[in-house]
């Protein structure tokens, strides 16, 4: 049975999730997450984690952000737009250096991210 959520219940996941991270609050971000989560991103590979870039599992995520929100004291993404489908929503947003990226969340029924890919300018 495909999962589908109603545009405003992505919408809300979209904002919940740049609040929670602009919390710095580690365990409501995972809380986010479904325990078998993936997340790729090129940070995953720079940080020496996964040559892949792909992580899959809660505890893999948590030493992931664990290591970047300490190389980030500063952190904080502001909203600059939002995109849904029945299962997933694009956050597009800037992060604190004024760097510009769209992250793709996936989710399941339960509405919980199942599926996250960090998509950064080429330029």
């Amino acid at each position: 049975m495909p999962i589908h959520h109603q545009p405003s219940a992505m919408e809300a996941l979209g904002r919940t999730w740049i609040n929670t991270w602009n919390s710095r609050d580690l365990e409501r971000v995972l809380a986010l997450y479904d325990d078998i989560a993936e997340m790729t991103s090129d940070r995953v590979q720079a940080l020496g984690l996964a040559e892949s870039g792909t992580l899959r599992g809660k505890e893999s995520l948590r030493i992931y952000w664990g290591k970047a929100l300490a190389l980030l004291p500063n952190l904080h993404f502001e909203l600059i737009d939002l995109f849904v489908s029945p299962d997933s929503v694009v956050v597009f947003y800037q992060n604190e250096r004024g760097k510009k990226i769209c992250e793709y969340l996936r989710v399941n029924t339960d509405a919980k991210i199942v599926q996250g890919s960090a998509n950064h300018l080429v330029h």
